[in-house]
């Protein structure tokens, strides 16, 4: 199995294989909670105008992502795994626009199977992969707004090849990286109240839920739905 780290809007562009998106803080750890809070799949949108336009068509049922870490207007919610753990999305399908994350996905055009990926998700995800034997898989850290690497993101992906390999990689230890980097520094700081501490406390959470996030493209969408490893 060949194995591709990237980072950025680039990386997720010229990614190829079966390919993980990688948005540690926050959207694919608030991917996970909303599943867990019973959504049943979550439509991945690169823009807040065009997340609106399904609502609006009946495509989803609520919108749910950031800009600049802030609920954009006319959303339901915003990028938060904290607050979208405090909500019942039993049966509904969410929307998701995000300007790291769901950029990326958009942007991963060349990838043959997509997955999300964040820590909370991480080993389920490889045990995904590992089961379909793929022979190229692509890494990509999305980082902030997709323009710079971020801790966090490269670390997920670092420990996401450490397991494809076959690795058992240090959980504290990975996490003491992520809380020392500069986005992590967000969460907690009176000046950005967007930034919940709870959201770093969660994100952090390694392996903490027992699935995987698979994306399909369905319909000219980019649809993504929990996939439980056997």
């Amino acid at each position: 199995m060949e194995i591709r780290l990237a980072s950025l809007l680039q990386g997720a562009q010229e990614a190829e294989g079966t390919t993980i998106i990688i948005d540690v803080f926050r959207a694919f750890t608030t991917a996970a909670v909303a599943f867990v809070r019973g959504a049943e799949q979550i439509v991945l949108v690169a823009e807040v105008e065009e997340a609106l336009d399904l609502r609006r068509r009946g495509v989803g049922h609520l919108c749910m992502g950031e800009i600049d870490g802030k609920r954009p207007a006319g959303f339901d919610f915003g990028n938060s795994p904290y607050e979208v753990s405090q909500a019942d999305f039993t049966g509904k399908t969410l929307i998701q626009s995000t300007r790291a994350g769901t950029v990326g996905v958009n942007a991963a055009a060349a990838a043959d199977t997509l997955y999300l990926g964040s820590l909370v998700i991480a080993t389920a995800t490889v045990t995904a992969i590992l089961a379909s034997a793929p022979p190229l898989v692509s890494i990509v850290a999305m980082g902030s707004a997709a323009t710079w690497r971020s801790d966090e993101d490269e670390q997920c992906a670092l420990f996401l090849r450490n397991l494809l390999q076959g690795r058992r990689p240090d959980h504290e230890a990975v996490q003491k990286l992520v809380l020392i980097g500069q986005e992590a520094q967000k969460y907690g700081d009176p000046s950005q109240p967007h930034f919940h501490p709870r959201d770093r406390e969660m994100a952090i959470h390694i392996d903490r839920y027992p699935f995987a996030i698979r994306v399909q493209r369905e319909d000219g969408l980019l649809v993504a739905r929990p996939h439980r490893p056997h």
